[in-house]
């Protein structure tokens, strides 16, 4: 069956945040060998990002009072719980293992709509999520360096909670009679999440000097200022802004196995532009994640009436791409909705 037209846009905006999310290692990477600490690079990201978002946030300072809830859990889990796990994951298990457990979201997402929500999931979705979580394992060659630590592995495993709390609440952002604007929801979740950062990287300890410098790339001297640009206006404003998009086109679980590329985007960024060559695993692993990827997307919701359809928090409006929640406080995916009749006016 051929996709629709929101489908296929989704599809383009879930890659597209996909391969900026992806890029962001390779020119963080730099600027933490010239100097920068991991943490006070992540807090670059996220406040620059929150810097370049003002103007939208002041605009739509009104979700301040009517969504509140919404933008504290974003900054919290989308923004700052993600990045501040993730980080400080890594300083206790290897890079490849903690990565992996982060990208484990897409199939604890799977599990909670499963067995918490008890709503139905594709057969191809489910499929999809077994395989990336596969190709993922390879992606990153997990036996090379498994070093169990329990405290590590919990971090990244909250990382992975943080990252189903992102799609979740990027989804819910459309629900009720009155849907969040996206590009508020990040400005704000990004604002939030740098304050959050600020009291854990601490960034008055920062040696400033490094950004004035150069950084090198595969021996290549490149401006710090340029590598921190890219991290911040690419791999942060616009990869947060086509994923929140993308997730209103898809169900959060396909948005969740797309996303799975980044790790792929990652590792074929760092081969090209840092010259860390890629194993024979690491290419049938990243083949993996791309099959995974294309069963999740060409699942095809069940037709359903266009009549509302009673929900267990809240009204199920049936007869078009997703499901929301109309007044309800969880996310459904995998249901087809009706957006004018749940008031989604997203924009293209």
């Amino acid at each position: 069956m051929q996709a629709t037209p929101g489908r296929s846009t989704g599809l383009g905006l879930a890659l597209t945040s996909a391969l900026a999310f992806g890029g962001s290692g390779v020119a963080a990477k730099p600027l933490i060998e010239a100097g920068l600490d991991p943490l006070h690079v992540v807090w670059l990201r996220v406040a620059g990002a929150a810097l370049v978002l003002l103007p939208v946030a002041w605009r739509h300072r009104a979700l301040l009072i009517r969504r509140p809830a919404l933008l504290a859990g974003f900054g919290l889990l989308a923004v700052a719980g993600v990045q501040a796990c993730y980080f400080a994951a890594i300083s206790r298990i290897p890079v490849g293992v903690a990565l992996l457990l982060e990208y484990l979201g897409p199939a604890l997402l799977l599990g909670w709509v499963r067995f918490v929500q008890r709503r139905p999931v594709s057969r191809a979705a489910a499929v999809g999520v077994i395989l990336a979580v596969a190709g993922l394992a390879c992606v990153v060659e997990v036996w090379s360096g498994l070093g169990f630590d329990a405290l590590g592995l919990v971090l990244a495993l909250g990382a992975a909670c943080c990252q189903v709390g992102y799609f979740v609440l990027a989804d819910h952002g459309a629900g009720g009679e009155t849907p969040a604007d996206p590009f508020g929801v990040i400005a704000y979740g990004l604002l939030i999440g740098a304050l959050l950062l600020t009291a854990v990287a601490r960034p008055w300890e920062m040696d400033w000097t490094v950004l004035g410098g150069a950084a090198e790339m595969n021996g290549t001297e490149v401006p710090a200022a340029l590598l921190l640009s890219w991290v911040v206006l690419v791999a942060t404003v616009a990869a947060y802004l086509t994923g929140v998009l993308a997730v209103r086109r898809l169900s959060p679980q396909v948005a969740g196995v797309v996303a799975c590329l980044e790790a792929v985007v990652a590792t074929v960024l760092a081969w090209v532009l840092l010259g860390e060559h890629l194993s024979g695993p690491q290419l049938v692993g990243g083949g993996l994640v791309l099959m995974g990827a294309l069963i999740a997307q060409s699942s095809t919701p069940k037709a359903a009436s266009a009549e509302p359809v009673a929900g267990g928090d809240g009204l199920v409006v049936a007869g078009g791409d997703e499901a929301v929640v109309a007044g309800g406080d969880e996310a459904v995916a995998g249901v087809p909705a009706r957006r004018e009749l749940s008031g989604d006016t997203r924009p293209a």
